[in-house]
This record gives structure tokens, C-alpha cells and sequence, in this order.
């Protein structure tokens, strides 16, 4: 295989990213100063997809965890197992990362239990080790290791937010929605459907982005709109399309629905 042939290989491997400013760079300078990172940003803005980009482009693997309500440190950690009899020892993602020297990403980890933030402390420091009490191991970071944790702050209430002690334990970036000449590039891109149908979609976004916080919890995603692009370029009408990736996920109010089809077709058509 020739050299151009691999480095096509490689690129077709690498997921999809569009930087917004210098966020790759500071991720490369992270990982190679072993410093933890923080992501911050609304829902479908582009954050795990940044994640698997650079993951790539380093070569290294990720786990990533999709962290919820009953998620413990153990699901993290490991535990022990019954298997053919025997009780063995299973490494958790996190463990499995820690030794591998690959990169774990903690999406969402404000909705995980509180006791996993106790466990990721002491692999925020200079320490970088991983305690596992249950077999009384000390296990230090492999070279490649990287911990990325990260999080929606536009609707979590105090009960759920990362403490300051937590939050100063990483260097963060904040995400956001591309601009429009960006986001719909993005979309193009992602769903094969023409640049000047899917600047409309984006107008369309901005208009149902600026009712969030009055009728809304969250505004409309980068990843909806992918998504509605991707039916319309499949043959879907755009009406549907409209409705059933920029509406329905969004609300359940009957009323809100109606006020928001109110904005599709004064801005859509």
C-alpha cells in the first residue's frame, strides 16, 4: 500500500470534526502535559464527537461512559464477577483506561453518583494513580492515559453541579453552537444534503434557539439538525422532517408544539 493510500486510510478513520477556534490544539497540549481536561456546552453541540476526533488523531483508544443517576464508582472501577465457578476480578472502563494508557471520557458526569468524583480526585493531580480497594492495588496512570470529563451547566440545578474542589482539578473548555456559515458546512457535510437547503435549516435553528429558557429547556442541536437534514436528503418531506427531528424532540407540551410550528412556518415555510 502506497503512502498517499495510508494516509487516506488514516483520514477516513479519523470521525468528523469542524474546530471552532483552538480546542484541538489545547486538547494535544493536555494530553501531552497529562492534564485532565473539562468540556462544558449544551446537548449535541459537538462534545463527544471532539472527543473520538482527537482520540483518533493521537492514536490512542477511548472509552467513553455515559454517566446517569445509578452510575457507581465500582461500574467504573470493576468488581468481582462469578464466572465458571470462580470469582475474578473485572476491570471497569476507567481501570481498563488507567492501564492501557488510553483516554476515558465521562460524558454527562455531573449525573453520576457522588462518590465517583471522589474516585477521579486522586487522577487529577500530580498523582495520577487509581486506589482500587476491593483488591488493594495502587495503580499508576500508563503514559497514554487521559481523563475528559464533561457536562451540560444550561440546565443542571444545584443539586447536581460540580463542585468548585472538582471543577479546579481540570483545565476546561467551553462549546457552543458553530456560527451559521460553520454549522451549516457541519450539516452539509454530515447529511449530504445541499448547502442552501441547509442554511435554511440553520436560520430555522437560530429562530428555535432564541425561544430557549421562555418555552424551552434546550435549543435546538447541531445533531438534530444533522439528523433532519439526513431524512430530507433521504427523500423525507421537509415538513416532516421538521417535525419529527426539530419539534418533537424538544417538547411534549401540546402547546409549546403548536407555538413552535408557528415559528417553522414563519421562518421555514
Amino acid at each position: 500500500m502506497t503512502r498517499g493510500a495510508n494516509l487516506a486510510m488514516a483520514e477516513r478513520e479519523i470521525p468528523f470534526y469542524q474546530p471552532l477556534g483552538e480546542e484541538c490544539a489545547l486538547f494535544e497540549h493536555a494530553y501531552r502535559r497529562r492534564l485532565p481536561l473539562l468540556l462544558k456546552g449544551p446537548t449535541g453541540c459537538g462534545k463527544t464527537r471532539f472527543v473520538t476526533h482527537m482520540a483518533a488523531r493521537l492514536g490512542r483508544a477511548c472509552y467513553t461512559v455515559a454517566c446517569h443517576d445509578d452510575l457507581t464508582a465500582a461500574d467504573l472501577t470493576g468488581r468481582y464477577l462469578l464466572r465458571g465457578g470462580d470469582t475474578v476480578w473485572v476491570d471497569g472502563p476507567l481501570t481498563r483506561a488507567v492501564r492501557e494508557g488510553a483516554i476515558c471520557y465521562l460524558d454527562e458526569v455531573v449525573e453520576a453518583r457522588k462518590d465517583v468524583t471522589v474516585v477521579l480526585h486522586p487522577l487529577t493531580d500530580d498523582r495520577r494513580v487509581l486506589p482500587l480497594e476491593r483488591t488493594g492495588e495502587l495503580l499508576e496512570a500508563s503514559e497514554g492515559f487521559m481523563l475528559v470529563v464533561s457536562y451540560n451547566p444550561g440546565y443542571q440545578n444545584i443539586l447536581k453541579n460540580l463542585k468548585p474542589s472538582t471543577r479546579q482539578r481540570f483545565l476546561a473548555l467551553e462549546f457552543g453552537f458553530p456560527p451559521p456559515e460553520l454549522e451549516t458546512a457541519i450539516v452539509a457535510r454530515e447529511s449530504g444534503l445541499a448547502k442552501e437547503r441547509c442554511a435554511a435549516l440553520v436560520r430555522l435553528a437560530h429562530r428555535l434557539r432564541e425561544l430557549k429558557e421562555q418555552d424551552l429547556e434546550e435549543g435546538v442541536s447541531t445533531r438534530l439538525l444533522v439528523y433532519c437534514a439526513t431524512l430530507i436528503s433521504a427523500g423525507v418531506s421537509p415538513d416532516f422532517a421538521v417535525r419529527t427531528a426539530l419539534i418533537e424532540p424538544l417538547t411534549d407540551d401540546p402547546d409549546v408544539k403548536a407555538g413552535l410550528l408557528e415559528v417553522v412556518r414563519a421562518a421555514y415555510g
